[in-house]
């Protein structure tokens, strides 16, 4: 649980960004690169204070150290001069890994103010990297609770609840392969993690997963999305809960066939509802033709299923409902293959990203082919009012 401490001091970082840089996401990635910033410089400190060397500020990156943006001797033009540079060029930085490179792949300062970034970095400065990652995790949760809709890929970020609720009834075990073919912050890959540590350590009390184990369990655990910037934020966030080299990758799942035969034990999404401007060109393999994004994504993951696979997928009622002949085509396919359960959300859920009614659907090839029936609930309260505001309540 975050302490109220730390969300005031995120809070706070907000604020001192605001009236630079207005954006929510772009605020969050100002956030996360320079806790990645300063926790690489932390790494680095632990390392020489247990009798080792610098790995990351070294050579020529060594003038970039947090400590050196701190010197009295700095001016603050000078100071935005050498963040900036920084930041720009740690992607070129040999001496960090892969993951940090793609994390500041592209990164820059969208602002020039000197009082704005000395007020920034001092508040920065005041997270202690002596949390484990699982509270680093969380406090990087806060922030990305900031986020507003990303109205043209139709992206919105999915309650950490929802996410929840959606992993402990697909239950994913440590041997599965999981997918999230639209990863965005890496919420369902996080949460699934989670719940394979959880639910094994409640099952095997005297036997508990060993460090190999677990590294296994996070290999098996993959995402796409077709945005550099939110691949950035997810694997910050994954990061940030203790993948040293989670697999999330930039990819266009409905356009790409690169990845086409590649299956999943479990896959869990919340796809874009809708289809951004200039439309969608699929490739030809999909099992049924249309151009909606939802439409493209629920029989992308039906095809990437394991024969004995099961899914997760919130998707805009219209899935249900619609009467083209796409949707009657999508629907045929996930009845007569893999549909198990229907369960519906109320509008509102997605507040204040969206007020699209919602549904989740829940897919297992394997229990399809049991039974001839499918199973339908209506969710009426899910703990929070439906209002913008979204304030919790009694009734769940």
């Amino acid at each position: 649980m975050l302490d109220q401490e730390t969300k005031q001091r995120i809070d706070n970082l907000r604020d001192t960004l605001v009236g630079k840089v207005p954006d929510p996401k772009s605020q969050v990635e100002q956030i996360m690169i320079s806790m990645i910033y300063k926790f690489m410089n932390d790494m680095d400190n632990e390392s020489t204070k247990l009798g080792g060397k610098r790995s990351f500020f070294v050579d020529d990156f060594e003038k970039y150290s947090w400590e050196n943006l701190f010197d009295a001797k700095v001016s603050g033009a000078e100071l935005v001069e050498l963040y900036s540079t920084a930041v720009e060029s740690m992607e070129e930085n040999p001496n960090i890994p892969t993951l940090f490179r793609d994390i500041f792949k592209n990164a820059y300062i969208p602002y020039k103010d000197p009082e704005t970034l000395r007020l920034f970095l001092s508040q920065i400065n005041e997270f202690e990297y002596s949390y484990d990652s699982e509270q680093l995790g969380d406090a990087f949760e806060h922030i990305l609770n900031t986020l507003s809709s990303q109205g043209d890929a139709g992206q919105f970020r999915t309650p950490r609840h929802i996410i929840d609720f959606i992993v402990e009834i697909l239950d994913p075990k440590k041997n599965e392969t999981i997918l999230d073919p639209a990863s965005g912050t890496s919420g369902f890959l996080i949460s699934a993690y989670k719940h394979i540590i959880k639910t094994d350590t409640e099952e095997n009390k005297d036997n508990p997963l060993s460090e190999s184990e677990r590294k296994t369990i996070m290999k098996n655990i993959n995402g796409y999305d077709i945005s550099p910037d939110m691949v950035r934020i997810g694997l910050a966030n994954m990061y940030l809960h203790g993948f040293d080299d989670p697999n999330v990758s930039e990819y266009d799942a409905l356009s790409s066939e690169d990845r086409w035969n590649e299956y999943y034990d479990v896959i869990l999404a919340n796809p874009p509802f809708f289809s951004p401007k200039g439309g969608i060109q699929p490739h030809s393999r999909f099992g049924v033709q249309s151009t909606r994004a939802e439409v493209l994504f629920v029989d992308y993951i039906m095809e990437h299923l394991k024969p004995t696979g099961r899914a997760g997928i919130v998707v805009p009622e219209g899935i249900i409902f619609q009467t083209g002949n796409a949707y009657k085509t999508l629907r045929k396919k996930l009845v007569e293959d893999c549909l198990v359960g229907v369960i519906s959300l109320p509008a509102g859920v997605f507040q204040p990203y969206s007020g699209v009614k919602t549904s989740i659907l829940i897919l297992d090839k394997e229990l399809n082919q049991k039974s001839d029936s499918i199973f339908f609930a209506k969710v009426e309260n899910d703990g929070f009012s439906l209002g913008a505001k979204r304030r919790p309540i009694n009734k769940d």
